[in-house]
């Protein structure tokens, strides 16, 4: 705000022209810049982040919008209104009210006279308040009457501070328009002084900030959303990752199973998280010693990411293991797993491989439902299992899982992994676009693993090469891989 004013100060004569024309023309340019990020905002009402983003570009071309008009009513001036011969002095000294709807009603301005009591007002000032340009003004005493109850001692210390002090006007009241309707008002204005110092009349710029306020207010919700949506996912990912932690063997390393006797698998796995997601999904790895001797080893896929997917993983590894311990065999344990996801409240579906090692005849039996066949790499070279017949879980009810047999030798090497182990090349269409091709290829670069898989003493050295291989490359989803090596 300038200084206090001298009630004998000359008027200030407007800036050039021309200035204000090349202002008007970069802050159009600049509108045209935001509107074209703004187009460009994600349109997803689920978005957070894009109802926020959307909002700030709104909230910047109102603004943009504000500053065009206040430009060109500088540049302009103030029009002048024809008044009806029956109104009044004041009201003929009002200046006119621009067209209904115009950006420039959003700003008025206004004086009062202390000696005289009379007060004068722009016709904008009358477009904001809602009032009949033929009315005469409202005096200090009687604006008051406009402004909501809660908000009328604030207008009145301001104006009191103003006379009494010299102190500047700066702060908002909302108004109550004749119509009803309610509007936010900004006013800032100064005493102007006499030749002896003293206030002998206020003058004050008004403008109406509803609209402003209103898509501020929106900036606040849609960011306060974001922030409740981060915070909610924050959370959701360390609930997923403690779970998950909680329910996945606890074992680092190499393993031998059974733990005792000839013949034991040395045994190996590892989870690679998604490197576009921060959510973690259902896939799990297991392997477990069985009452009879016998060795499970199984990996697996819940669909979808979050807290309910790894609960149901937890859900279905838990149920998983039960069974096998009961002695239940690798295709019965898939119809009875298939059974639970198909009767869970949430439906959802999943895919399995679930294998028994029999280490006295070194015998695999295995099943799978909707899973890649497990990998049998021998003599330095490899090649995938021919699978039975198994759908997804969860696919249909009342489904029957087929089980296959292989017999294993001394040195074998067996790997079980989940879809996603082998990223998709940058801009690859997905698998179903290619008819299982992209499926085809990622198991080739696994086999291509045989020779390097020969030169290696234990089953963790082969996950080290996968990890090696695929783990730093960004991949989709996260994934499961596990080794087991035959012993002699």
């Amino acid at each position: 705000m300038p200084p206090h004013l001298s009630a004998d100060r000359p008027a200030a004569q407007p800036p050039s022209r021309g200035t204000v024309d090349a202002l008007i023309s970069q802050t159009r340019a600049l509108r045209g810049e935001v509107d074209a990020v703004r187009r460009e905002a994600p349109a997803d009402e689920e978005d957070a982040q894009g109802r926020w983003q959307r909002a700030l570009c709104n909230l910047a071309l109102h603004q943009l919008n504000d500053l065009d008009a206040h430009l060109a009513q500088l540049r302009d001036g103030p029009t002048e209104l024809p008044v009806p011969p029956e109104a009044t002095a004041a009201a003929r000294t009002a200046q006119a009210a621009p067209p209904a709807g115009s950006l420039l009603s959003r700003v008025g301005s206004a004086e009062w006279n202390l000696l005289t009591d009379e007060a004068s007002w722009s016709g904008e000032l009358y477009e904001i308040l809602g009032r009949d340009a033929a009315a005469p003004p409202l005096t200090l005493d009687e604006l008051p009457s406009l402004v909501q109850d809660e908000d009328r001692p604030m207008l009145t210390a301001m104006v009191t501070d103003c006379l009494i002090d010299a102190k500047p006007i700066d702060g908002e009241f909302r108004i109550v328009r004749p119509d009803g309707g309610v509007r936010t008002v900004h006013m800032m204005g100064e005493p102007v002084l006499d030749a002896d110092g003293s206030t002998a009349s206020m003058w004050a710029v008004l403008r109406d900030v509803s609209e402003l306020r209103r898509t501020q207010r929106t900036v606040g919700e849609t960011g306060e959303s974001l922030q409740r949506q981060r915070h909610l996912a924050r959370t959701e990912h360390r609930l997923a990752v403690e779970l998950q932690e909680a329910v996945l063997p606890p074992w680092r390393g190499s393993l031998r199973l059974p733990r005792r006797g000839p013949r034991a698998l040395d045994v190996a796995a590892h989870y690679l998280p998604s490197s576009s997601s921060a959510l973690i999904g259902g896939n799990w790895y297991d392997a477990l010693e069985l009452p009879d001797g016998e060795t499970l080893l199984s990996v697996g896929d819940l669909t979808g990411h979050g807290v309910t997917v790894t609960s149901g993983m937890a859900m279905l590894l838990g149920a998983l293991r039960g069974m096998a311990v009961a002695g239940t065999q690798p295709g019965q344990l898939l119809s009875w797993l298939n059974q639970l996801l198909d009767s869970t409240v949430q439906p959802a579906l999943g895919s399995a491989v679930c294998c028994r090692y029999v280490p006295a005849t070194r015998t695999l039996s295995w099943a799978q439902a909707g899973h890649p066949a497990p990998l049998l790499y021998r003599d330095g070279t490899g090649r995938a299992l021919s699978a039975p017949d198994g759908v997804l879980l969860g696919a249909t009810s009342g489904a029957v899982y087929g089980q296959a047999e292989e017999s294993l030798r001394a040195g074998d090497l067996l790997l079980l992994h989940t879809e996603g182990l082998v990223p998709r090349p940058t801009g690859a269409p997905h698998q179903e676009e290619t008819g299982g091709q992209e499926g085809a290829r990622a198991v080739q670069r696994l086999l291509d693993l045989a020779p390097r898989f020969g030169e290696a003493r234990t089953a963790q050295d082969c996950i080290r090469m996968v990890v090696e291989e695929f783990g730093g490359t960004e991949r989709e989803d996260d994934a499961c891989v596990l080794i087991a090596r035959i012993g002699s």
